[in-house]
């Protein structure tokens, strides 16, 4: 059994939002990153508020709150419960949220309780080791996993069940891992927490996205073994190997992008949906993309609605298929 998590959407061409006439200005905008600094959900919140108000498309500094716990679960729930018609609000999000809704983990929430903006590309998924660690390849990280499943932790900055764990899971399965509940995750409120206690010696090896995993590649302390992606990323990501090129046929794409509370305006929302649709056709993302290691990945209001139905019916289904889930 063979288990891959691909986005069918990654090549989709940006939609005509960017067109609605905006009637509405948020007054105070404000992004919820729903994890601690330094990982994916606050990478997503800070650098599109930066360069939305960078673009002259929000006219005010865009404020970002984290708010960690639960796996995004705290968030939600704030957002469903508490501040359901602010037109201020936007909340970033992603495959991890969709694998949080798919498995029931935010209780009594589903994805129906609010409204999925859009998207601002896709991160593909990472297993890195501490620089100085001896394992260079995904086998070798396997293999110590098949012979002794305890002598290895994974850290990852979802929850348990959670996107970063399944990520791991999906490479061990492609690996011929019979029971990848046997691999030790560790979760952590966020992707730097979860390097931090690699670098540490907590743990032996990292699973997040290329993007939370860049500075750390730069800074010379983590190495990455694999990327999750079909094919070797361009630029500055080439020199990563790819699973599939070392025989592990696993891909994971983390899609990011953003939802709103469910009470929300129709005017507030097609104004939020128009000016993310406005900030990734610019040229500016197309170079914050590159720089970060984003593919593509351009859906909004209705059609991204449904690409994140979509998504978690199908971690649904792959949760089923590796009895996370009944």
């Amino acid at each position: 059994m063979t288990i891959k998590l691909t986005l069918a959407a990654l090549m989709l061409g940006a939609s005509t939002f960017g067109a609605v006439a905006q009637d509405f200005t948020p007054e105070n905008p404000e992004c919820i990153a729903p994890a601690n600094p330094g990982g994916g959900w606050d990478f997503t919140c800070r650098q599109v508020g930066k360069s939305l108000q960078d673009q002259g498309l929000i006219e005010k500094t865009m404020q970002v709150v984290n708010l960690a716990g639960g796996g995004g679960g705290v968030a939600f729930a704030e957002v469903v419960n508490k501040r359901s018609d602010d037109n201020d609000l936007i909340v970033a999000a992603s495959s991890a949220t969709a694998t949080r809704l798919a498995q029931g983990a935010f209780p009594g929430n589903t994805m129906d309780q609010v409204r999925w903006l859009a998207s601002i590309g896709a991160d593909y998924g990472v297993i890195a080791v501490a620089a100085d660690s001896d394992v260079n390849t995904l086998p070798e990280l396997l293999d110590m996993v098949k012979n002794d499943p305890t002598s290895v932790s994974v850290a990852g900055g979802s929850a348990v069940g959670g996107w970063d764990h399944l990520k791991v899971l999906i490479a061990a399965n492609a690996y011929g891992i019979e029971d990848v509940r046997s691999v030790k995750y560790i979760a952590f409120d966020g992707g730097g927490e979860a390097v931090t206690q690699l670098l540490a010696g907590s743990v032996q090896a990292f699973t997040g996205d290329i993007s939370e995993a860049k500075g750390f590649v730069d800074s010379g302390d983590i190495k990455v073994i694999a990327v999750l992606s079909p094919e070797r990323l361009e630029g500055e990501f080439a020199d990563f190997p790819t699973a599939k090129e070392q025989g592990i046929d696993a891909i994971g794409a983390n899609w990011r992008g953003f939802y709103a509370p469910g009470g929300m305006s129709d005017e507030a929302y097609d104004t939020w949906v128009s000016k993310i649709a406005d900030l990734y056709a610019s040229d500016e993302w197309k170079e914050i993309m590159a720089a970060n290691g984003l593919a593509p990945l351009s859906l909004q209001g209705a059609e991204f609605q449904e690409f994140v139905a979509n998504s978690v019916q199908q971690i649904q289904d792959i949760s089923k298929e590796i009895g996370i889930i009944k």
